[in-house]
């Protein structure tokens, strides 16, 4: 559906994109990460046709869009970061300006403001100053304008950006619905919003593309670092499970006269019975001990962090 090839876009004296390959398939539903400035919304805004790269090529299913940039983007819906709502205006009156931007006739207007306002749940402020619509509700307006001429691609932007935990759902339950008949491509910093709702994960770092799969084939990339949560009291507990095999980082933290230790252990090792059995040579009292369990954000974090420290 989607393919990049060899697309580099520059600003000046700065490379925001660097030689990105990467391919979406037609119903994915696939998130895309990075840091601030990795050069996620640069990508975005080229395959909107809203910039232009520098170098490389941009295909929809199979056509380079550059050939034909009005034909392709009537496949695509956008919603940036910054909804550009105009908030003087009634929301039917934003979404008929819409539909005259893109130039649809008045059958297809009609329908499409129709459909797009029962796909997004806004029916009951359709009538309503957007000036006085929630936030979440004001994402839900810049989705209906994305979705008015029925693109086969969606491309969002942070759609849950400043959303309270209740909007966060709403937005990723509704963004689950868009992607069942459309390829979605979602950038977000939320990694639970992303693993929640994505099935494949791509992440981008100094314009360059360093993971791609499933969210358990990435998880499985993790494997080999371990994570513990050890609540003890005792002489010396931290320096001496601090210097256990394979630890190579740690932090601590006092917890109702206890000492909280979180251990970075490197390797596959199981630990916990070594740590039990240490605790009851040494007389300690273990109030808890777990192992936890790989997240998508530590290994987000893990990624981006290397390819900062291998710079």
């Amino acid at each position: 559906m989607i393919s990049i090839r060899g697309v580099t876009k520059q600003f000046g004296g700065l490379t925001a994109v660097e030689n990105l390959d990467l391919d979406v398939g037609r119903g994915e539903v696939v998130g895309f990460l990075g840091p601030n400035g990795a050069g996620k919304t640069t990508t975005m805004r080229m395959l909107t046709g809203v910039l232009e790269p520098d170098q490389g090529s941009i295909y929809y299913d199979g056509r380079l869009i550059s050939e034909d940039l009005n034909a392709a983007k009537k496949k695509v819906g956008y919603l940036p970061e910054s909804n550009p709502l105009y908030s003087d205006m009634l929301v039917v009156e934003y979404l008929e300006y819409a539909t005259s931007l893109r130039k649809m006739n008045q059958k297809d207007a009609r329908s499409g403001i129709s459909d797009a306002v029962d796909e997004t749940g806004i029916s009951e402020v359709f009538f309503r100053p957007i000036s006085e619509l929630s936030k979440g509700y004001r994402q839900r307006v810049g989705l209906a304008a994305a979705i008015l001429h029925r693109p086969e691609i969606l491309v969002l932007d942070e759609p849950a950006e400043g959303l309270d935990p209740n909007q966060r759902v709403d937005i990723r339950n509704l963004v689950s619905n868009l992607g069942q008949e459309r390829t979605v491509l979602l950038s977000s910093h939320v990694m639970q919003e992303v693993e929640a709702t994505c099935k494949r994960i791509l992440i981008i770092n100094r314009g360059k593309l360093i993971a791609d799969g499933s969210v358990s084939d990435l998880l499985e990339t993790g494997k080999g670092r371990s994570e513990y949560t050890v609540e003890i009291v005792g002489n010396g507990a931290v320096e001496k499970l601090t210097a256990l095999n394979g630890v190579d980082a740690h932090t601590t933290e006092e917890v109702n006269g206890r000492t909280r230790v979180s251990l970075s252990v490197l390797g596959d090792e199981e630990l916990r019975p070594v740590i039990s059995q240490l605790a009851q040579q040494e007389g300690w009292i273990l109030w808890e001990l777990h192992k936890n369990q790989i997240s998508l954000e530590r290994l987000f974090r893990e990624l981006t962090d290397n390819e900062e420290t291998s710079k």
